[in-house]
């Protein structure tokens, strides 16, 4: 087969070297696989980790995706058929759910979810053309029950009032004229800001769902699908924000807030993921290259932005970007308002006889 240089993505799954060039493909029952060749411990590999499967990875992964949106067995099936033209087995599905059970979480909402929407009103959404298509998606039925369900996420009734609204009210405009938040450089005050770097359970979806992506330009759409689909907390995906020069002066004037950037027209932008959790709302971006970047101004713009939308404090939000590795998170807060240093409390009778100590003095 032919030997092209390989894309920096795939690494060795013996090695995990990124030294990798294509080595021809190698035809399966169902699918033609790329092969893979290591130049630095000289093995052939296909980058599809799951082996020995009688189906390609993205036919499992739709098929578990349409079951999780209330589907039964026999109907997604069927769907699979109409999509794939394959003869799936309703107990093989059965198999797959209970297998990948654990990285489906809203494995154990369906049942509740099923008697709010029908399958087919699960998720629902529209692609905004704002200069390039966005598939704005929002999960109806998971975003109901986290807000029901714990008492932590009662006060986000808000941010469910602002995405159902988008369909109707989405100020189209202002994407076609606007700066893009991810272009506009703002030089955040960082200082004593925690960036944490922790494994998260979006990065073992990520992981496994990416394994079925042959083209890098679909990474976003695939995994976005999968995840408002099949995990518990995501809610919605591609979600437009913008962010007014009027509302920059108000954050910083009435709220105290540090943002130095001076803009003349609105900023936008599209939040790749909206997850509700643990009593916050997290704003999430995937990065193939997650620890080679920083997009901390870009998300603090996006939380800043969806607090003046949604009237939510900003307490309430945190900021990660993650790939199948890694995942950086920080609270959007700690970049725009820095705690004051308190000045020593005077005892009242101290007050009055204008007695200071040293510290007042200076």
């Amino acid at each position: 087969g032919s030997e092209t240089v390989g894309t920096a993505t795939e690494r060795c799954i013996y090695c995990d070297s990124k030294n990798t060039v294509k080595r021809g493909t190698r035809k399966k029952k169902l699918e033609v696989v790329q092969l893979y060749f290591c130049k630095d411990c000289q093995k052939t590999f296909t980058p599809q980790k799951i082996k020995g499967r009688h189906y390609p990875l993205k036919v499992i992964l739709d098929g578990l995706s349409f079951y999780n949106l209330g589907y039964n067995l026999e109907d997604s099936s069927r769907l699979i058929k109409e999509k794939y033209g394959l003869n799936l087995r309703p107990s093989t599905l059965a198999d797959w759910v209970n297998e990948f059970s654990d990285l489906c979480k809203y494995s154990r909402l369906r049942k509740f979810g099923m008697k709010l929407f029908s399958p087919h009103q699960v998720v629902q959404g529209i692609n905004l053309y704002h200069r390039q298509v966005y598939k704005f998606r929002i999960h109806q039925a998971k975003l109901a029950l986290l807000l029901q369900e714990d008492i932590k996420n009662y006060h986000f009734e808000p941010l469910r009032e602002f995405l159902e609204a988008i369909y109707a009210e989405c100020p189209h405009y202002l994407f076609k004229e606007g700066e893009r938040a991810s272009e506009t450089k703002v030089n955040f005050n960082l200082n004593q800001v925690l960036i944490r770097e922790k494994t998260n359970f979006a990065n073992r979806v990520a992981n496994l769902v990416l394994q079925a992506v042959g083209d890098n330009k679909l990474r976003h759409e695939v995994l976005q699908q999968f995840m408002l689909c099949n995990d518990s907390v995501t809610v919605a995906t591609e979600v437009p924000v913008y962010l007014l020069p009027e509302d920059i002066e108000h954050m910083e004037s009435q709220l105290d807030f540090e943002i130095p950037v001076k803009i003349d027209k609105v900023l936008t932008g599209h939040i790749d993921f909206i997850q509700v959790r643990n009593g916050a709302v997290h704003i999430l971006d995937y990065k193939a290259n997650a620890a080679k970047e920083r997009p901390i101004e870009q998300l603090t713009l996006y939380a800043l932005a969806l607090s003046r939308l949604t009237g939510l404090r900003l307490y309430d939000f945190k900021c990660a970007w993650f790939d199948e590795k890694n995942y950086f998170e920080f609270f959007p807060l700690h970049i725009v308002y820095k705690l004051r240093e308190r000045q020593p409390r005077v005892p009242r009778n101290q007050r009055s006889l204008g007695i200071l100590g040293e510290s007042q003095k200076k």
